[in-house]
């Protein structure tokens, strides 16, 4: 007898120990206060203002990825970047010591010049290549580059497709190709107007655009 009040003392006394601190006496849980009150984090971003995404904003390439980008995209460099790249936002180490991501006047003016010397360049040499699949920009344009107005609707798509996904990384589709596409064929319509050497200007003015959309420099 005396060993059974023992044993139930003993496991009176360990139940006690282990009560769980948040109960109160009655045995009701008392409520837990939310950690995260309001100031203590950053919300997310809007979505409205992300073009449906709520991760990070779109950040601007350095001089050092343009360049990269450019070669990527077009098939050639731009050989006067170097020469303009402190104004567009490199950092000298001297008296700059971050790279400026920030979009600005300076910045695309100067893309501007460099996008007509590259695309100009590389369309007037894609136009004098018999073999498409030496091309950069006009590989799915026919084999001998005459009038560009001949091309049909399936033919430009297809051509706006493959260069859209090769600058930008995403293709063109739905309403937004069906303006590109008009926009080409009206491209194609006042360059053949123009003497046969000027031909090549198609494809370039079609490259001018796509590399100074915001979708090129910014990731």
């Amino acid at each position: 007898m005396r060993r059974l009040v023992l044993t139930a003392a003993l496991l009176a006394l360990a139940a006690g120990c282990t009560k769980d601190d948040t109960q109160s006496a009655d045995g009701i849980i008392e409520p837990i206060p939310n950690p995260h009150q309001p100031g203590d984090f950053t919300p997310l971003p809007d979505p409205e203002v992300q073009d449906g995404s709520v991760g990070r904003a779109p950040r601007r390439l350095t001089v050092a990825q343009l360049d990269a980008a450019i070669v990527g995209a077009v098939g050639q460099r731009w050989s006067e970047l170097d020469s303009r790249a402190t104004s567009m936002g490199r950092a000298d180490y001297a008296l700059v010591v971050s790279e400026n991501t920030e979009p600005n006047l300076v910045f695309a003016k100067f893309l501007e010049d460099g996008a007509r010397k590259v695309c100009i360049n590389q369309a007037s040499a894609e136009m004098r290549m018999t073999d498409a699949s030496a091309r950069t920009m006009g590989r799915l344009l026919p084999e001998k580059w005459d009038d560009l107005t001949k091309l049909t609707d399936a033919e430009v798509r297809a051509q706006l497709v493959y260069m859209s996904t090769r600058f930008w990384g995403s293709p063109l589709s739905g309403e937004e190709l069906t303006k590109w596409t008009s926009f080409f064929t009206q491209a194609a319509t006042r360059v053949q107007t123009l003497a046969s050497s000027k031909r090549h200007e198609t494809l370039a003015v079609v490259c001018i655009a796509m590399l100074t959309d915001p979708r090129f420099i910014t990731y």
